[in-house]
């Protein structure tokens, strides 16, 4: 393996018409052979800074540049990007800008062929075998799934063949599985074909299982570099800049001092380390094992019918859906079926989230029931009036639809405006004293003058509600919102969905972020091949192994370790397991885990918000 190395010198940058200095006197050294995690909070500069490796700054985006940056000596302003390409390449987090050519072969061979490789159609072929999609080659880019696109994203930037690979937010929008085996082809990169992995992350989770070194952007600059499972235990620093630490960390940090820690002292990161580590405090694990789950939640976990869900209510149902198919026209298949056969009651009160796989039909759904699509097949009502009846518009008064890229629902230059300006299009009355009223309830005021499309994508989630609240809807529909945010962020979604719930009748959540799902549902709807492959409380779905696997589910850390430690019920949050640990310590002050611990514990209800998590 070769020793070069990406060094950042005394970097300074400022993008035109900015403030101040997004990056002021950064300095990093990333040598070949390393797998490095760069981490910051949302605006931090992290993206910045990974953008000056293979010279996108300061050659396409333009500012004022001070310092240095060097890719194996050579000086990133002294060499243009195509150059920098065969050395440091670049995925992106909007990987589908990269995509520019029809069929997945043609893309992948574009760059090697533009720069004038002989060999460009060996280098695709390459490429394509290293990332598995030697079988599409010749399949058009938009029959792919999203999490096909992204391997794609990356096959064009190996057929360059680097030493550096970075990628931006490798497991943003795709669901547990898909985002699991891109980190697992990352580490198959790193191990098999020596490539040096640098990826920009906020899921500390995909860092403390496959990094080995961590990065933290703070202030504009490299605040430090350590090693990844250290990184991860400096948790003053990470909350400063509201990056999560894994759920296992913060249970260790919450429990009393000593009781959850490693053989070297400082706190877990994976569940494995966890288990452990909690055994250790009471038995060696071959001594004392933890016993199976009691059965009690499995025939739950599967899809109940409409009319045993309509005894949990006394009302009518907000939504229903009869035997609904739906799908899209495809130049190969001819058809392809998303929704086939779907019945489904929507109730108000429900808390509730749709997950699936990439492809499952979640999205769709929802555009189902705002009216932006009809289904092909039976009948979606709303509030008793059916959608194939009525315009989108005209729904648009009782149902909102929260994009998955926000930045869609604004249109003026201030989100005051915003908000006024789909209320004056609905006709409203008294349309400043009810903009007025929407923005202090969410508390939105500080955001009120400034552009919505220049804000952090928390702030435009959180202003993107408001303007869908102000019509004073019955139900909202949420797409992804916990999508690629920082802690505070997340915490604001949060904090703005406990504040729906408050304001409409039903909330629905299409979402990849398990942890936000176990947390926040009470119905966790799973959708699979077109069809409701469950429908239960979180803890019963979570408990169910067969499920998540046919759904390309995975438990949350904080579920995974309660199973690994006895309990009967899943525990969903950490603060419930912390509880439960401390419900459950013994007189000497080690935790009682097994089959005791588990049943004293009652965990049947630990369902909390995790904006209350910490």
């Amino acid at each position: 393996m070769s020793t070069h190395s990406i060094i950042v010198d005394d970097l300074t940058f400022e993008y035109p018409g900015g403030d101040e200095s997004v990056l002021r006197e950064a300095d990093l050294r990333i040598d070949s052979g390393e797998f490095t995690a760069v981490v910051g909070g949302n605006g931090s500069g992290k993206t910045t800074l990974c953008k000056t490796f293979n010279g996108l700054i300061p050659h396409f985006f333009e500012g004022t540049f001070d310092g240095a940056v060097r890719v194996d000596g050579t000086d990133t302003r002294n060499a243009d990007v195509g150059e920098l390409s065969r050395t440091v390449g670049y995925v992106f987090q909007d990987f589908e800008n990269q995509l520019v050519q029809e069929t997945v072969r043609d893309d992948v061979e574009f760059a090697p062929l533009n720069y004038g490789f002989d060999d460009y159609e060996q280098r695709a072929t390459n490429a394509l075998e290293m990332v598995g999609l030697a079988e599409l080659e010749d399949r058009f880019i938009w029959e792919l799934s999203g999490g096909q696109q992204h391997l794609v994203a990356l096959a064009g930037v190996l057929a360059m063949d680097p030493e550096f690979v970075v990628v931006d937010e490798p497991a943003a929008q795709l669901d547990p599985q898909n985002a699991r085996e891109a980190y697992e082809r990352l580490r198959w990169l790193h191990e098999k074909r020596d490539k040096t992995i640098i990826v920009i992350e906020h899921h500390s989770e995909f860092i403390a299982e496959y990094c080995d070194e961590m990065v933290l952007v703070s202030g504009g600059g490299v605040a430090w570099k350590e090693p990844a499972q250290v990184g991860l235990n400096r948790l003053d620093d990470l909350r400063a800049e509201n990056i999560h630490p894994p759920q296992v960390t913060q249970i260790a940090d919450a429990v009393p001092a000593g009781m959850a820690t490693v053989s070297d002292g400082r706190y877990p990161v994976t569940v494995d380390e966890a288990e452990t580590a909690l055994w250790a405090e009471s038995a060696p694990p071959d001594e004392q094992q933890p016993v199976a789950t009691d059965g009690a939640t499995e025939s739950a976990s599967r899809s109940r019918p409409s009319e045993e869900i309509a005894e949990d209510h006394t009302s009518e149902p907000v939504v229903t859906l009869r035997d609904v198919g739906h799908g899209y026209p495809t130049l190969r298949e001819g058809y392809n079926q998303v929704l086939d056969g779907l019945d489904l009651d929507l109730y108000a009160g429900d808390r509730v989230a749709l997950v699936g796989a990439n492809g499952s039909g979640k999205s769709t759904l929802l555009r189902l029931l705002t009216g932006l699509e009809s289904p092909d097949d039976g009948t979606v009502s709303v509030l008793g009036q059916e959608t194939n009846n009525a315009l989108p518009e005209e729904l648009a008064d009782d149902t909102v639809y929260i994009h998955q890229n926000p930045e869609e629902m604004f249109v003026e230059d201030t989100v005051r405006k915003d908000i006024g300006y789909y209320l004056k299009n609905r006709g409203a009355d008294d349309v400043e004293r009810r903009v007025e009223e929407i923005l202090t309830y969410l508390d939105l005021e500080e955001l009120a003058d400034r552009d919505g499309r220049l804000m952090s994508l928390g702030q435009q989630r959180r202003a993107s509600l408001g303007i869908g609240l102000a019509t004073d809807p019955t139900v909202v529909l949420l797409d992804e919102p916990t999508g690629s945010l920082d802690l505070q962020s997340r915490r604001e979604v949060t904090g703005i969905l406990r504040k729906a719930e408050s304001h409409v009748e039903t909330v629905v959540i299409a979402s990849h972020d398990l942890q936000l799902v176990a947390g926040w549902a009470d119905r966790v709807i799973v959708l699979n091949e077109g069809d409701v492959l469950a429908d239960a409380p979180p803890a019963a779905v979570f408990d169910d192994a067969e499920l998540l696997a046919a759904a390309d589910l995975r438990q949350p850390q904080v579920v995974a370790l309660s199973d690994r430690l006895g309990f009967d019920t899943p525990v969903l949050t950490t603060d419930a397991m912390v509880e439960a640990i401390g419900m459950n310590t013994a007189s000497d002050g080690t935790p009682a885990v097994g089959d005791d611990a588990a049943s004293d514990t009652g965990m049947s209800n630990t369902t909390q918000t995790l904006g209350e998590e910490q």
